[in-house]
């Protein structure tokens, strides 16, 4: 077990050992076993967590804060409009102030292009962790929630299990890559044999696929591709029905430079795709005893239907949801 966290940033879980991921998951369930049998873990005891947020966020901001007053410390809850960003204060000058200040940082921002050099600016200039809420290229809390939940299920050994992370219909909003991303590059490390399912018009990222490839290598797991939603669901033991927008047809460059006619692009190809839908169809096609993961919220009767999201038998998403709390707190505990 490496438990020399104390300080290290937590931007991607690509970014971490496996040791070291496994450390935090050994937390993330002794947390849980206290937090159910109501032991107090004040391990975070006077200690401050400056958390901004750009983005709306329900899981995130409530596990993180939630998490800090149960570790015996105090969550900041900034936006834009609370501190100088509007005022054009740098990431750097942010994370040099507020790490004087403080004993972590934890940032979302999800703008495409943006997010992901804005927290690695941070980081950089930071005297405490920085944490990476979500961003544009990866969501880590999220991948560690995920694959906690599926070692409750599955078992901490999951090599062999078939998952497949599919994406699916929403007109919300144009969703970032991260979640999708994250559960590429991390699952395969485990062992799991995942299967990615997108139109051809909603790829991700070219760079994390090859890394996610190389992951598999190392850790023992597969990864393949499908533009077939059908084929996605066939005999997979876990499905995970998940929008996200076109960015990963794009250069990151191109796009900004074209922001507008992207966008619009975007949107035309995503009405062709209606039929994207995880419902009862779908999970007979996959194995008999297929659980439902999704990192809500939902885009209920667009992306999942109420039948399979509501049943019991099948959907462990407030679970999944749960264990938010668990992995945030560990990673709190380890690193500040």
């Amino acid at each position: 077990m490496n438990t020399n966290l104390k300080g290290k940033h937590f931007l991607s879980t690509d970014y971490w050992t496996k040791q070291e991921l496994d450390t935090a998951f050994e937390v993330a369930f002794d947390l849980k076993k206290k937090f159910a049998l109501e032991e107090p873990t004040r391990y975070l005891r006077d200690k401050t967590l400056f958390m901004l947020f750009f983005e709306q966020s329900t899981r995130t901001r409530n596990s993180m804060e939630a998490g800090m007053t149960q570790l015996g410390g105090h969550a900041h809850d900034l936006t834009p409009d609370k501190i100088q960003l509007s005022h054009g204060e740098t990431a750097k000058d942010t994370a040099i102030i507020l790490s004087r200040m403080g004993h972590g940082i934890a940032s979302r921002n999800c703008f495409y292009g943006i997010g992901k050099d804005y927290l690695a600016e941070m980081a950089e200039h930071s005297r405490k962790p920085v944490m990476s809420l979500q961003d544009d290229v990866y969501h880590p809390f999220q991948g560690m929630a995920d694959l906690m939940t599926i070692f409750e299920y599955f078992g901490k050994n999951p090599k062999g299990l078939k998952v497949t992370v599919s994406w699916a219909y929403a007109d919300t909003h144009s969703k970032p890559l991260s979640v999708p991303q994250t559960q590429a590059l991390l699952f395969p490390r485990y062992g799991i044999n995942l299967t990615i399912a997108h139109p051809k018009e909603f790829p991700l990222s070219q760079n994390i696929i090859e890394k996610a490839k190389q992951n598999a290598e190392k850790g023992g797991g597969s990864i393949r591709f499908t533009n077939d939603m059908d084929e996605g669901f066939e005999g997979a033991h876990i499905v995970i029905p998940k929008n996200w927008g076109g960015f990963g047809a794009y250069g990151v460059q191109e796009y900004l430079d074209n922001e507008e006619e992207c966008k619009k692009e975007m949107s035309v190809n995503l009405e062709k795709y209606h039929s994207w839908i995880c419902d009862n169809r779908r999970i007979k096609l996959a194995d008999k005893g297929v659980k439902l993961m999704h990192a809500l919220p939902a885009d209920r009767n667009h992306e999942v239907t109420d039948e399979v999201i509501d049943n019991p038998d099948i959907s462990i998403v407030f679970d999944e949801a749960e264990n938010r709390l668990h992995t945030a707190k560990a990673i709190m505990a380890l690193t500040m």
